[in-house]
């Protein structure tokens, strides 16, 4: 009889499947494969309206503080997605969640993830010791499509700092855990009030540096729920990840 705990048996049990072995597990199948959704490049295609959206200077001054390598802007924009829906049902590598700082299952994203997952995902959490702002701590799916789910905790009091490296320590696991596809949630941006523009502008400029020298995360998913989110990414999208050199020049 195995003498580790139930959830570590359970998750390594879970790691060994093959995707269609671990299909099977799925409580529906409404799970939707990372080639499901759409790459930017082709998204900013189908939407033609989204040509509209145009940047504010405020936007352009936010912008300017990360220079992008122009050379690399067909490559990543096939490399970046936008995803209207619920998170749990992504079938990629690792989703983040917007946690606690004792990372315990509360409400929004944290608490549909934590439904989804089912009770061991709680008894993995409930040996780490917590988890301070900005940090980032991984444990696996569960009965969710992804394999990990990494929880970050965002700030509280608007910091700009803290919110970048929640995303930075959220990627910082790509090379350990050879994650292929990631996708985020609007961090901080609900009950914590950080404003949602400038949280879109972190978490995109991060990707994107991130993107810029790694070349074994193949994706990455912004999860919008809230129409402003959805509009905020459309619009900023172009400025960060362009498909035609009018947007950015």
């Amino acid at each position: 009889m195995s003498q580790q705990p139930k959830w570590e048996d359970e998750k390594n049990r879970i790691l060994s499947l093959s995707l269609e072995e671990k299909r099977k597990l799925y409580k529906s199948n409404d799970y939707i494969d990372v080639n499901q959704v759409d790459p930017w490049s082709i998204y900013a295609v189908k939407n033609k309206d989204i040509e509209a959206k145009k940047h504010t200077v405020e936007d352009l001054n936010e912008f300017k503080k990360f220079k992008i390598d122009p050379a690399k802007n067909k490559e990543l924009s096939e490399k970046v997605s936008i995803f209207k829906g619920d998170i749990t049902k992504l079938e990629v590598d690792a989703i983040v969640n917007a946690a606690n700082s004792r990372l315990i299952a509360g409400g929004g994203v944290d608490g549909a993830i934590h439904r989804a997952a089912g009770p061991l995902l709680q008894a993995e959490c409930n040996t780490l010791g917590g988890c301070p702002t900005g940090e980032a701590r991984i444990t696996g799916g569960y009965n969710l499509p992804c394999k990990y789910v990494i929880h970050t905790v965002g700030p509280q009091n608007g910091s700009a700092p803290n919110l970048q490296s929640c995303y930075e320590k959220s990627l910082g696991y790509q090379s350990q855990y050879k994650l292929r596809s990631i996708a985020f949630p609007c961090i901080s941006t609900g009950i914590y009030g950080f404003p949602n523009r400038l949280a879109a502008h972190i978490a995109l400029r991060t990707a994107r540096k991130f993107l810029e020298s790694n070349k074994e995360l193949e994706r990455i998913i912004f999860c919008t729920f809230m129409p402003i989110d959805v509009d905020i990414y459309e619009t900023l999208m172009q400025m960060y990840f362009p498909i035609h050199e009018k947007n950015y020049d």
